[in-house]
């Protein structure tokens, strides 16, 4: 296979991103039990995550080619090794907004230079955007296993237990041979620079990209999107311990089978991408989200679960409720891919940028309405404010399709 091995590790430094940025759902939960958090304030972590990651992008978009997209790459894997060997000795909650705000700024340098290597390593618009929702997919796996992996470190019969700290020896072992992995691989960077533009020219470059019309759409997309995904994988695991009555830690491997239920939809966008138009997939996936969300929450009411109640002798609406999210996760590897394939090669690190900037924004605003809401009224309600975004979703993407992008405006 072409590009065999640049591709494997950009599979496996996503994957290890994938643990580190989604346990923050894990963390909130395990925070207000060993330090007695307070809901709103614990979702403050969403932020030091998102943050980061958004003022970094917006930062580095423009010129991360020139720095070196592997080094980018290299630079983030350090950083977060060093941090996780940290963590285990940690007690108090700053550190957890300090080993947030680390992993938002290295994932920031991690997804632009992810999604523009993309362009590097695929030939096509189709072989793009297969990619993208394979890699998208896979990132779901890493979600799956970080939750699986944290529920193993939890001590169901000691809330205040910090015994769960130990996970962070495993993840700075595999950062460091992510690190290991792609010091040593070979990848051609030439097509992702523009060699006649100075960085002056490079940050006009990144500026134009706000005179497409599709552009504006698309990052309207983006931000929506990520605002409903973020709500549901921040919070499932409250949802299913306040509100469901399940013991913690299968409250956190509820978290894995939301995973798993977005990975299989990603790599199923990455066959449907090559035989339906993206409009089509989108607008199937975000009508059958809504009807399934109508369906399930109702059954979230009133249930009885005892402390013996396991994933064999669980209610039907415990299953049901994590699975919805196979129906959102074919958008946003298809929403990026037709973005990304309709611009130039130099200016995939600049959208790529955008992207990682407005996805993070629309993360921490949705994951702290939901905690707000589910505080002051219930975890219910949270979830069905998703409606609003996914209802004004749908239009922008409509919009998006209509509209072309002409290289030489």
């Amino acid at each position: 296979m072409k590009n065999f091995n640049i591709k494997a590790v950009l599979f496996l430094n996503y994957f290890v991103f994938a643990i580190l940025l989604n346990s923050v759902g894990t963390v909130i939960l395990q925070v207000q039990q060993n330090f007695g958090i307070s809901k709103s304030s614990a979702s403050i972590l969403e932020g030091f995550k998102d943050l980061p990651i958004a003022i970094c992008s917006f930062i580095l978009a423009s010129f991360l080619p020139k720095i070196g997209i592997k080094n980018s790459m290299l630079i983030a894997l350090f950083l977060v090794s060093g941090m996780c060997f940290v963590m285990p000795f940690t007690n108090e909650f700053w550190f957890f907004k300090l080993l947030f705000g680390i992993v938002g700024v290295s994932f920031a340098l991690i997804k632009i230079s992810v999604f523009t290597s993309i362009g590097l390593v695929t030939d096509t618009d189709k072989e793009h955007s297969s990619f993208m929702g394979f890699l998208e997919g896979f990132f779901m796996i890493g979600v799956l296993a970080g939750n699986l992996l944290f529920s193993l470190y939890i001590d169901d019969h000691n809330p205040k237990s910090t015994h769960w700290l130990n996970v962070y020896w495993v993840l700075g072992v595999l950062s460091t041979l992510s690190f290991l992995f792609l010091f040593f691989s070979k990848l051609n960077e030439k097509d992702a620079k523009s060699e006649k533009t100075d960085l002056l020219g490079d940050l006009r470059n990144s500026a134009s990209l706000f005179s497409y019309k599709k552009v504006l759409c698309f990052l309207l997309c983006a931000f929506l999107f990520v605002l409903v995904e973020q709500s549901f994988q921040t919070w499932t695991p409250t949802f299913y311990k306040e509100i469901l009555k399940v013991p913690t830690s299968m409250s956190i491997q509820a978290g894995a089978v939301l995973a798993g239920a977005f990975a299989l939809g990603r790599f199923l966008s990455g066959f449907f991408s090559k035989k339906f138009s993206w409009i089509y997939v989108v607008s199937f996936c975000v009508i059958g989200f809504t009807v399934s969300l109508l369906l399930v929450l109702p059954l979230t009411h009133n249930i009885h679960i005892d402390t013996t109640t396991n994933w064999l002798n669980a209610p039907l609406v415990v299953y049901l409720f994590p699975l919805m999210g196979g129906l959102l996760a074919p958008i946003y590897p298809s929403i990026n891919s037709v973005i990304l394939a309709s611009i130039p090669k130099y200016l995939h690190s600049a959208m790529s940028g955008l992207i990682v900037v407005f996805s993070a924004i629309g993360g921490t605003i949705g994951s702290i309405i939901t905690g707000f809401v589910f505080q002051e009224f219930s975890g219910q309600q949270a979830f069905y404010l998703s409606l609003i975004p996914l209802s004004l979703l749908i239009i922008s993407a409509i919009f998006m399709n209509k509209l072309k992008i002409n290289p030489k405006k």
